[in-house]
């Protein structure tokens, strides 16, 4: 399937997807984001983020895994006063996708991005035009690049394999081995053409720790490697664990031609321990990034009974593939509260999820809403097992799994949970007995305006 056109879109300054056609726009819901909302694909995020930044146009091609079969298409982003607009074209599914060079190379670009620790734009002379800077060692580098418009990149750096100096050919210089002044870390140079033309330039440590300085010298400057994972490593993971996992579902699925059912199911084996493999990475960067301690969710006026049915039909899918019904408050009764959105969700598809999980088939997964006095409240209460009165004292804790083995869980999932509510001023509780199902409690602070005001 390839889209029929250019797929049109438009971000506001603080790169929230606000305009988008019919196909970007579902796509976003699909992969657990709002519309409008904040970006949900992660290499258009980087890419709408760079542009804006550096106030040039940029581009690249970009592959999102949606519903398993994973899409490639080519975006194009070009920031102005207002926000970035985008450009979406080459929208193709996986099968038509990877059968390319270009798309291979693709997925090579976006690695290098998530992994580069400074995006430096280029004219076609290689002069700089303008650069954004990550990593607390390359400050001095970022100083320079404020005062080098119009001058070569390389007067900013020391190249270490070669004794030519500018003007070289792009060719001579990508993959050269350089020190930045103020780091003592070693950096490679990564240059890629852009479509408009110049050149995007990635500096790409090429030693993850810092060099042991020399007895006489000073000791050298240890880099920030807070974020490390959920900045730079989990969106790198994330294209080559899809990768894995689409080709392991077109073998399973004798998509590519007849194959034999015993490595059918081996193909389905590393499909499910991809998707796990994709589960810890995620729960790992959620955890750094709940446990920074400058993590600070942006409150926002919610409807906890509306997040309620978007997150229970985005899980619709797997709760009928186990015959299970999920009952959801109606819209008639609505239960305002303060929070972030996109955090909310997070906290209903684990509690959600959980349920599907651990419930029998046949049963039913019912999430109710309400507000009382300063407190909106929702609840999600299945018909499992139950917990015990030590395990429900546990189960919050991380890495807890309640000596489960082999279902696919982090352990992560209600630890996270936990501390997002608590971060938005509100709390997450469980109340179950053995044989009686579990109850889990989400709640935060009610917003009396909003009540206030359907009251009157």
């Amino acid at each position: 399937m390839t889209a029929a056109g250019p797929i049109r879109a438009r971000c506001d300054g603080a790169d929230r997807l606000i305009e988008a056609d019919e196909t970007l726009a579902a796509l976003q819901v699909r992969l657990g984001g709002s519309f409008p909302g904040v970006i949900a694909l992660p290499g258009l995020m980087a890419l709408v983020c760079k542009a804006r930044h550096s106030g040039v146009a940029l581009s690249g091609l970009l592959v999102v895994q949606d519903e398993r079969q994973p899409v490639s298409f080519r975006a194009l982003a070009v920031p102005d006063a207002d926000g970035t607009s985008i450009e979406i074209t080459d929208w193709k599914l996986a099968a038509e996708a990877w059968t390319t060079e270009t798309a291979v190379a693709a997925a090579g670009e976006a690695l290098l991005r998530q992994l580069a620790e400074a995006h430096v734009v280029l004219d076609a002379e290689q002069r700089v035009i303008s650069g954004v800077v990550d990593a607390a060692d390359l400050a001095d580098f970022g100083r320079g690049l404020r005062q080098a418009f119009g001058r070569y990149w390389t007067d900013l750096v020391e190249l270490r394999e070669t004794a030519h100096r500018q003007p070289l050919h792009w060719r001579l210089l990508d993959d050269a081995a350089l020190a930045v002044p103020g780091s003592s870390r070693r950096w490679k140079a990564r240059l890629l053409p852009l479509r408009a033309g110049g050149f995007e330039l990635l500096l790409v440590a090429d030693t993850v720790l810092p060099r042991i300085a020399a007895d006489d010298g000073p000791p050298p400057q240890t880099p920030d490697f807070r974020g490390l994972l959920g900045r730079n490593l989990a969106p790198a993971l994330r294209q080559p664990i899809n990768r894995i996992v689409a080709n392991a579902e077109t073998i399973r699925t004798r998509l590519a031609g007849p194959l034999a059912d015993q490595y059918a199911g081996y193909a389905g084996d590393i499909a499910e321990a991809g998707r796990h493999l994709l589960g810890l990475v995620e729960d790992l960067a959620d955890l750094e990034t709940v446990e920074d301690a400058g993590f600070d969710p942006a409150p926002d006026e919610i409807d906890l009974a509306d997040c309620a049915r978007r997150a229970a039909g985005i899980l619709s899918v797997r709760a009928q593939e186990r015959s299970i019904v999920l009952a959801t408050p109606t819209a008639n009764d609505p239960a305002p509260a303060i929070g972030e959105f996109r955090r909310v969700l997070q906290i209903l598809f684990n509690l959600i999820g959980n349920a599907i999980r651990y419930t029998p088939g046949h049963t039913t997964v019912t999430i109710e809403t309400g507000v009382d006095g300063q407190t909106a409240w929702l609840s999600v209460t299945d018909e499992g097992e139950g917990l015990s009165e030590e395990d429900a004292a546990k189960v919050f804790e991380k890495f807890e799994r309640l000596g489960r083995s082999g279902d696919g869980g982090s352990g992560l999932g209600l630890y996270i949970s936990r501390k997002l509510a608590r971060a938005m001023n509100g709390d997450l509780s469980v109340q179950s007995a053995p044989g009686r199902g579990a109850r889990f409690v989400l709640s935060l602070p009610a917003d009396r305006a909003a009540k206030a005001s359907a009251a009157g």
